[in-house]
């Protein structure tokens, strides 16, 4: 356990509850979390242990809302699966990558690519209301692991931000999901590269388990509770909420680009 105030490990605990819900509903929990565990760890702690202690908390999450959404609503649970281990192997792919460049310079574009994403949601207000009642075809399944898994996950490995957010939208493009759907796949596919980054940071010793552990109760309630609101409010309100994350993450790496 490091050394903390408990009215720090309170706050770190009420900020897992909050990214547990935002990350269930839409993706993109991970924005609120690291940054204030990363604030909340003592001066000179290596980053690696709140990335790893990160990722032992928002497993709790991913996995309760991914089990909320299966019982509440049909999911192709077969396909998250194929989706989640292409996205393992190109989260490692990306990781190897990152160890030998700065993902600085791929922080722009990344902020482009979102800015043109929210636009595109702003003009096409159907965009994830409602699924296709077409049967999904073997070239969109397989689009659907090359873009949301491998291209997804090698992001993921790569810078990291957003990853929920961006399944989110791949899914609902390529295989013309609902965003509620599309969310229920994504928190899947989350469990499967969560799984693996944690076991790489359990190797390496880097996750302070105890404080983990508590944050991860939060984390798990809030995961939860958000696939629970979003089956009830239905793709309206995960668009809004999807749009609100999107220029979030935006605001975000411009300052860790040009502020920070």
């Amino acid at each position: 356990m490091p050394d903390i105030s408990m009215t720090m490990v309170a706050v770190l605990c009420l900020t897992a509850l909050a990214a547990g819900w935002i990350d269930a509903v839409v993706g993109g929990g991970g924005l609120l979390l690291l940054p204030v565990l990363l604030l909340a760890l003592p001066g000179g702690t290596a980053a690696s242990y709140a990335l790893g202690t990160n990722k032992a908390v928002a497993i709790a999450g991913t996995t309760g809302a991914a089990v909320t959404y299966a019982r509440k609503t049909p999911v192709d649970v077969a396909l998250a699966v194929r989706i989640g281990l292409a996205a393992l192997a190109g989260s490692t792919a990306g990781a190897v990558v990152a160890a030998g460049m700065s993902t600085d310079v791929l922080k722009p574009v990344v902020m482009v690519v979102l800015l043109a994403v929210g636009t595109f949601v702003i003009l096409r207000p159907a965009f994830g209301t409602a699924p296709s009642t077409a049967p999904v075809s073997a070239r969109r399944v397989l689009a659907a692991i090359g873009l949301a898994g491998l291209g997804i996950g090698f992001y993921d490995g790569l810078i990291g931000p957003g990853t929920g957010t961006f399944l989110v939208l791949a899914l609902t493009a390529v295989l013309h999901l609902d965003l509620v759907n599309a969310s229920a796949i994504a928190k899947i596919v989350n469990c499967c590269t969560n799984a693996g980054a944690l076991a790489t940071f359990a190797w390496k010793g880097t996750v302070f388990w105890q404080l983990a552990l508590a944050m991860a109760v939060f984390n798990l309630a809030g995961g939860m509770f958000g696939a629970r609101t979003a089956l009830k409010k239905g793709s309206g309100f995960v668009r809004i909420v999807l749009l609100t994350v999107v220029f979030a993450l935006v605001a975000n790496l411009a300052y860790q680009q040009w502020l920070a």
